[in-house]
């Protein structure tokens, strides 16, 4: 069977078997990761290759590669940008096409005038180590003309993992027996050994490197043998630094073929007593609709939210049915919800945020900017004193 008569259609039936695991059940760093997409879909591992190369090939999956918990390796944020109608076109294609370090774009709307909703560019924003979220949002702020921005940093994540065809015709209210899992968000500093395995470890992969065989040229690439290559990786694991070998399919785009995976992708937003961040975090995190959430505290523009999520569906009023349950949910558990609030997605473009500082630096030099005004306060000060004792030990 050649690529071009293999089906690579997300409603056949050992696609959407394959495509259930590898969108987001392969957690941690795998050695073998086809194998264990094999294992669990209960199919021949030569089928599961052939048919994530097949589907890939075909612009079903448009992207496959080992994720990073990102927010670990650098400061990060959801960022809300205020800019007007006239410039919103302008500023979204800076940020997706020419800012590197801006990860997911997404124009969202609100069903009415509530609080916020004159933030309609929403993007997730990070740094590598050492530089400024905030004097980076400034530059972008400045760039595209915004009137205003606010910078949500993860606090605590509760859920992680986009699985739209696993949750394909789940029922509003399916929940987890046990409360979510609370991961805290902690910079993690990294070898160069370290940093050199991550860069090749995170390349998404083209249709040609689709193979059972699938770290030994990234070893290669990375200047290491194998073995070393696959102690690194596993050791990253243990630290947290890794997230999932994943297939990713287009969340609002139509497929190549015509068909959606999903068509609403909704921002919820709780604000709940302070003190119980945690907890709200927890009981959202576990309905198993949730792509995301997290704590964020959001600020006096969004009526104080401090608890957030996403969920995408192929109906809005599914979507809202979800929302209700997750509410009344809340409730029952004794948790108050002061204000609630639904940010709609439109147009989205999504690109893994870049996190190397060398990158940074070239991209700072591209746009005619220092990277020395980019770094953080103490980080520009050490710098400096490194400067210095250089200059001495060389006069």
């Amino acid at each position: 069977m050649t690529s071009t008569t293999v089906p690579t259609s997300i409603s056949d039936p050992v696609n959407a078997a394959i495509l259930a695991v590898s969108e987001d059940q392969l957690a941690g760093f795998q050695r073998d990761p086809f194998g264990a997409i094999a294992q669990r879909s209960e199919l021949p591992v030569e089928t599961v290759i052939e048919r994530i190369r097949a589907m890939l090939e075909a612009g079903t999956i448009r992207r496959v590669r080992q994720t990073l918990m990102a927010t670990n390796l650098a400061p990060g944020a959801l960022a809300a940008w205020k800019v007007s109608l006239e410039r919103l076109i302008e500023a979204f294609d800076f940020m997706f096409e020419q800012d590197p370090f801006s990860g997911h774009v997404v124009i969202r709307s609100t069903d009415g005038d509530t609080p916020g909703a004159g933030f309609r560019l929403w993007t997730t924003l990070k740094v590598p180590q050492g530089f400024s979220l905030e004097r980076h949002a400034q530059y972008l702020a400045e760039r595209v003309g915004a009137e205003g921005f606010r910078l949500m940093p993860a606090r605590c994540l509760f859920a992680l993992g986009v699985g739209h065809v696993r949750r394909r015709g789940m029922e509003p209210g399916s929940r987890s027996d046990a409360p979510a899992e609370i991961r805290t968000v902690e910079l993690v500093e990294l070898s160069p050994v370290e940093w050199q395995v991550l860069t090749s470890l995170k390349r998404e992969f083209s249709p040609d490197e689709i193979a059972r065989d699938l770290w030994a040229a990234r070893a290669e690439e990375a200047g290491v043998t194998l073995e070393r290559f696959l102690d690194v990786a596993e050791e990253l694991g243990r630290r947290r630094v890794i997230g999932r070998f994943s297939t990713f399919l287009e969340h609002v785009k139509p497929l190549a073929d015509g068909d959606r995976v999903t068509r609403y992708n909704a921002l919820f937003h709780w604000a709940v007593p302070a003190g119980q961040e945690m907890e709200a975090g927890q009981e959202v995190g576990r309905h198993e609709i949730m792509t995301h959430a997290y704590w964020r505290e959001a600020g006096p523009e969004f009526n104080n939210v401090n608890v957030m999520g996403v969920a995408h569906a192929l109906d809005k009023d599914l979507l809202l049915a979800h929302k209700r349950a997750i509410d009344a949910h809340l409730q029952e558990a004794g948790i108050p919800v002061s204000y609630t609030n639904v940010f709609w997605g439109g147009r989205s473009e999504i690109k893994p945020s870049e996190i190397s500082p060398i990158e940074y630096e070239r991209w700072c030099r591209a746009q005619g900017i220092d990277p020395d005004a980019m770094r953080e306060e103490s980080s520009f000060i050490l710098r400096q004193e490194q400067d210095e004792r250089a200059e001495s030990d060389s006069s």
